[in-house]
């Protein structure tokens, strides 16, 4: 939640640069994105944001390094940063630079690299989740190179079950995922495929099926209201739940999971996969995606989200963004 002080320190900011002749451009809404396929989306915050007056730059790889070097120099000034492209496992990477950047120089990144970092993590964030009392797969992290002769012990091997899931602590879009792991070897086939610090060695949960679909849902939180889809684990597939469906499964049980999310982390801006078991129960799968999928249906029709779901989104994005740059405008 931004403060009043906070808000104070960001106006002081652009008035100060202003001052000294520094700044010639100040923008209220600038956003990271590699464009690769989400068209609809950056047309929809464009478009949202030409509706709320709100002047928006896309810092796509054309503009990102030029972009970054005028930031360094305070020849510009984003007012906020949505950032949709950077590499969380690699520093020198150029968009996780100009996010420390914009943070460093009083822009209200969404979110914070800091705390965007500290929920990404699932080897940081999986021990408050269960300190919390939030439904986690049972998970053993260890480090890329555990002690020489470590094997699981006959009561790790059998909370994990076989097969059991491996997956790396900064890992996305299944890079470095292992589903059918059997034991300690498998180990080097996560790494093999992503280089990290940490992995999860977790409990296969299986979610239960309702008419040949799996129960298992992509649930995004933005700046406090929830959007809800369907996801097909096993195809990738997308589809808005209807209010009978969301009755009938007890949906906002579910939702009410990722609002305890957002509360811990402090995040305003991500997504996490929650599936149900065959006992009913909820489980959350995938903890916090802060970079989130939002490819259109229009777009891809197997792997895109509804279209209306992702106009939903920008167009709350836009309203967090105008509440922040012009509080009480």
């Amino acid at each position: 939640m931004r403060t009043a002080a906070q808000a104070a320190n960001r106006v002081d900011t652009a008035r100060a640069l202003r001052k000294v002749g520094v700044v010639t451009r100040v923008y209220e809404l600038a956003m990271t994105h590699q464009l690769d396929a989400d068209d609809f989306f950056i047309h929809c915050v464009q478009r949202f944001c030409a509706e709320a007056r709100l002047n928006f730059f896309l810092i796509e790889p054309l503009w990102v390094e030029t972009f970054y070097a005028l930031l360094q120099q305070g020849r510009l000034w984003p007012r906020a940063l949505l950032n949709m492209h950077s590499e969380h496992h690699l520093p020198d990477d150029i968009y996780h630079r100009l996010v420390r950047l914009a943070a460093e120089r009083n822009t209200q990144v969404i979110d914070p690299p800091d705390r965007a970092l500290a929920a990404f993590d699932k080897a940081r964030l999986h021990p408050r989740l269960v300190q919390a009392g939030i439904p986690v797969p049972w998970t053993l992290v260890v480090p890329r190179e555990p002690p020489a002769g470590w094997e699981l012990t006959p009561e790790q091997q059998a909370a994990l079950g076989q097969p059991f899931v491996i997956k790396p602590a900064l890992g996305y879009g299944r890079k470095g995922l292992v589903l059918d792991a059997a034991g300690p070897a498998d180990l080097q086939r996560s790494v093999a495929s992503w280089s990290d610090g940490h992995y999860l060695l977790q409990k296969r949960v299986q979610p239960r099926l309702r008419q040949g679909e799996p129960v298992y849902f992509r649930i995004y939180h933005v700046f406090g209201d929830i959007r809800v889809s369907w996801w097909n684990c096993y195809n990738d597939h997308y589809r808005l739940p209807t209010e009978a469906e969301a009755a009938e499964l007890g949906l906002g049980t579910a939702e009410d999971l990722v609002r305890r999310i957002a509360a811990l982390t402090g995040m305003n801006f991500f997504s996490s996969e929650v599936a149900q078991t065959e006992q009913g129960d909820w489980v959350v799968i995938d903890y916090v995606n802060d970079q989130c999928h939002l490819l259109s249906q229009s777009a891809d029709a197997s792997l895109g989200v509804p279209d209306a779901l992702v106009e939903s989104i920008a167009r709350r994005l836009v309203e967090a963004v105008k509440a922040m740059v012009r509080p009480g405008g």
